[in-house]
């Protein structure tokens, strides 16, 4: 073998090392990011999660509205991209407790029981305003004693969490987008799609509470939102009762 051909074969298998340590390295960084994922999501490979919605109302089959179909399209992309499986389920046919699974639940506690109840037992320091059916109160959030109302169209909040409860290591979370309209859902799965990397590094795979602002809706649709505040504590806080009619103080 004289010294070309000995060069070329020292140069083909330099090149093909390097390559090969250049596809390990890329392969080491993948992985790791899937484990990441996966760690923030609970998801590991081939786990199976919940899609909870919202039951059409005035019928007994299972319909959502236009937002919320695009809603699970992103969360549905996010477990796909995990390795996972997803099962969408109506509210009011979701009779388990959490944990097992991890859940995806989309809506306002009042058109969504299984929203209701998870704030009612998860986040006792947030009270949203069901009763009012028109005004500026309608729809209302209640966070520690801060009040966010509604401008439709203009400013609407919702509601991102991600809760874990138990000390078990594989309890799975729960995944709240309680939003004011079913834009703001869309716009929170949106958030999440675009900031779960973050989001990882800043609470790893605990407990969070975001308020988010979905800005003029009605030019931007669910793509600009701003991030109010990290209302962990005041959710989790419970609000005091409220004084009964007629109560006179001390």
């Amino acid at each position: 073998m004289n010294d070309d051909v000995r060069n070329i074969v020292l140069g083909v298998a330099a090149t093909g090392v390097s390559a090969a340590l250049g596809w390990l390295a890329r392969t080491f960084v993948w992985r790791r990011r899937l484990r990441r994922k996966q760690a923030f999501f609970g998801l590991p490979e081939h786990a199976e999660s919940l899609l909870v919605v919202n039951r059409n109302m005035g019928g007994p089959e299972l319909a959502v509205t236009r937002n919320d179909v695009f809603a699970l399209l992103e969360l549905s992309a996010l477990i796909k991209d995990c390795h996972a499986h997803a099962q969408v389920v109506a509210h009011d046919a979701t009779r388990q407790g959490f944990g097992e699974r991890t859940e995806f639940c989309l809506g306002g506690p009042s058109s969504n029981r299984r929203m209701a109840a998870h704030l009612s037992s998860l986040l006792p320091g947030v009270r949203v305003n069901t009763e009012a059916e028109s005004g500026p109160d309608v729809g209302a959030f209640r966070i520690g004693g801060q009040d966010y109302r509604m401008e439709s169209g203009t400013s609407e909040y919702v509601l991102l969490a991600r809760l874990t409860t138990g000390g078990r290591r594989d309890m799975r979370p729960v995944f709240l987008f309680c939003g004011q309209r079913a834009i703001t859902n869309q716009a929170a799965t949106r958030y999440l799609a675009r900031e779960h990397e973050r989001l990882a590094r800043k609470h790893g795979t605990g407990s969070f509470v975001l308020l988010l602002k979905v800005v003029n809706s009605q030019a931007y649709g669910p793509d600009v939102v701003e991030l109010v505040a990290d209302v962990t504590r005041a959710a989790r806080t419970p609000l005091p009762e409220p004084a009964p009619e007629g109560a006179v103080g001390a």
